[in-house]
């Protein structure tokens, strides 16, 4: 005896080719979950864009380490990133006798740190002065200066910021310089 088996047809058809998902899954549901991806990728990449938002006193002190780390290191991509684009570097200093205030442009100051034979090593304390309001910030760097394994000088370093897009950049540095630390 032969036995009829008959397949009944499935109550939601089953796509059988890729563009017949597009039928199955309407285009505004398939947006809808691209998009939730794209926002849960992108939740790291917005809480470290907004860490100095959170703690804008270790930001500050994370871009002069980075400066200092990148003298040291002659990285420098890591020392010009650490500067606003119209940044500035300036010197409190005596000149023939006379106080004096000398600018160094940037781009002069890596250029110098590129050619150097000797490592440039900024050292300072972590328990230096720094303020914040807003987007605004200072830091008052005490320092001593040395030139590979030779002291150089000492000073301080008031150092000027700005919030921006990009993290907190120094917008002005303003340093002096003394052959001997008190």
């Amino acid at each position: 005896m032969a036995s009829t088996h008959e397949t009944a047809e499935p109550a939601v058809p089953l796509p059988d080719a890729p563009e017949a998902v597009l039928n199955v899954f309407p285009l505004n549901v398939m947006r809808f979950v691209t998009l939730l991806t794209l926002l849960v990728l992108a939740l790291p990449a917005s809480a470290q864009d907004h860490a100095g938002h959170d703690d804008p006193e270790a930001a500050v002190r994370a871009t002069v380490q980075s400066l200092f780390d990148g003298m040291r290191t002659k990285d420098t991509t890591a020392v010009r990133a650490a500067f606003h684009p119209d940044g500035r570097l300036m010197t409190s200093m005596m000149q023939d006798g006379e106080p004096n205030v000398v600018e160094t442009p940037i781009d002069a100051f890596v250029s110098a740190l590129a050619a150097s034979t000797v490592v440039w090593d900024e050292r300072v304390d972590d328990g230096y002065d720094v303020r914040v309001d807003d987007g605004l910030a200072t830091a008052w760097v005490p320092y001593e200066f040395w030139a590979g394994e030779t002291f150089s000088h000492c000073g301080v370093n008031a150092m000027i910021f700005a919030r921006t897009s990009r993290g907190w950049e120094i917008v002005q540095v303003m340093d002096t310089r003394r052959p001997a630390c008190v």
